[in-house]
């Protein structure tokens, strides 16, 4: 069970001449007043009276009081805490028993709890640290964080390059009327000439067809006397004629082009490769980045799931980029309740048997924001003690030069008056 301040006396300490209160248990209780009338020196009696040596007051005493400091605090757990004498020594009354002294306070008290400004001035990297700290995950979550940063700054590179090899390759020409290969001068000419030779021979054989036409006209007119050897030449002729009537010659004319222009063709070529080995490499550094790109959105919802599955203090707490987040904002866009809300509620898991906190200068805060905080404390079983600048029905008692003014609250109701020297 956490432990809270059930009451509280205190006597000649800063600004404070004499005061007595029954802190509420559960929920806020304020301390208003006007400035500098003793509101801060109650919550600095109470640090001096916890917190031990280092939160003494460099001049505790009030001035014009020749009685020295008196600190009274009973405690939910039946510990009384006194401050006394000269020299302000403590005292710890144990009912129980068990030693006492500052090392038993220690136990359950939480320093942060005495000085919360100390958390909520931290810079929004250190308060993430100290979630981490109590859910037990900060060295998961780094080792996460750290992952992601290397996977991301690889893919940027890798982004950079795909992006610089895409550019390239469409910058280069493309040439759709080139063939795939480079062409060669020496096949070209070899293709010519089996042309040319294949062309020559068809020539002989046109020309045998011309001079066996020649025979035969020469056979004809003499046909009476050449009449078996026109036989011959006719039967030749049909031969030859059966020979040459399929023949097609090749034209040679592109090869012709293609020699003349083999330099330029080879350009176009080489050009044509070189734009599609640019857009291959292109797609392999966008498939790394793709493949990168996985990987990091699996490191990020490793981070998610982490946090998600943590016993955190305040639901909708979380770290994002190493900062504190709350419902989603991040700490210098929360609202002042929701600030208050989750440093009370990191500080309180920082020691859980810690059931009290103190707050300065609530005035901050318009009074429906300080109903709903006040109802969130007592939902979350809660004690804060806290100052407003204020004499207003919100305040549960009034301070003026040191002493509790005679005001129509209930705590004042409910408070002895005081007597010098006498609680």
């Amino acid at each position: 069970m956490s432990i809270k301040i059930n009451s509280l006396q205190i006597e000649n300490v800063k600004r404070v001449k004499a005061v007595f209160l029954k802190p509420t248990i559960n929920g806020l209780t304020i301390i208003g007043g006007k400035n500098r009338v003793g509101k801060t020196s109650v919550l600095d009696a109470i640090c001096w009276a916890l917190g031990g040596e280092k939160y003494r007051p460099s001049q505790p005493q009030r001035d014009g009081s020749v009685i020295p400091p008196y600190l009274h605090l009973v405690l939910s757990n039946g510990l009384v805490v006194e401050r006394k004498g000269k020299n302000s020594d403590l005292k710890v009354i144990d009912p129980t028993g068990r030693k006492g002294g500052q090392q038993l306070l220690n136990e359950f008290v939480e320093q942060l709890a005495l000085d919360l400004p100390k958390f909520m001035q931290a810079s929004s990297k250190e308060k993430a640290n100290t979630l981490l700290q109590i859910i037990g995950v900060g060295a998961q979550l780094n080792e996460l964080e750290r992952q992601e940063t290397d996977i991301y700054n690889r893919r940027h590179a890798i982004g950079q390059i795909a992006d610089q090899k895409a550019k390239f390759a469409k910058e280069m020409p493309y040439y759709p009327d080139a063939p795939k290969e480079p062409i060669s001068a020496s096949d070209l000419i070899k293709q010519q000439q089996e042309i040319l030779a294949r062309n020559g021979e068809n020539q002989r054989k046109r020309q045998n067809l011309q001079n066996l036409q020649t025979q035969a006209d020469a056979i004809q007119r003499q046909i009476d006397e050449l009449l078996s050897k026109q036989k011959i030449i006719l039967a030749d002729l049909e031969i030859a004629r059966k020979s040459a009537i399929d023949l097609h010659d090749e034209s040679t004319e592109e090869l012709e082009r293609n020699i003349a222009n083999i330099e330029e063709i080879n350009r176009k070529v080489r050009a044509n490769l070189d734009k599609e080995k640019a857009e291959e490499d292109a797609l392999e550094y966008s498939n790394q980045y793709n493949t990168l790109t996985a990987e990091l959105n699996k490191v990020r919802q490793a981070k998610i799931d982490l946090l998600n599955n943590a016993d955190l203090p305040l639901p909708g707490l979380s770290v994002v980029d190493g900062e504190l987040t709350y419902n989603g904002y991040k700490w210098d866009n929360m609202s002042g309740s929701d600030q208050l809300k989750v440093s009370v509620a990191i500080v309180r898991r920082l020691n859980p048997k810690c059931g009290f906190v103190l707050l300065d200068k609530l005035e901050q805060m318009d009074l429906d924001t300080l109903n709903e905080f006040g109802a969130w404390l007592e939902q979350e079983g809660l004690q804060a003690i806290a100052t407003r600048v204020s004499t207003g029905d919100e305040c549960s008692i009034i301070i003026e030069d040191g002493y509790i003014a005679e005001a129509e609250t209930p705590a004042a109701r409910e408070t002895p008056k005081w007597e010098a020297g006498k609680f």
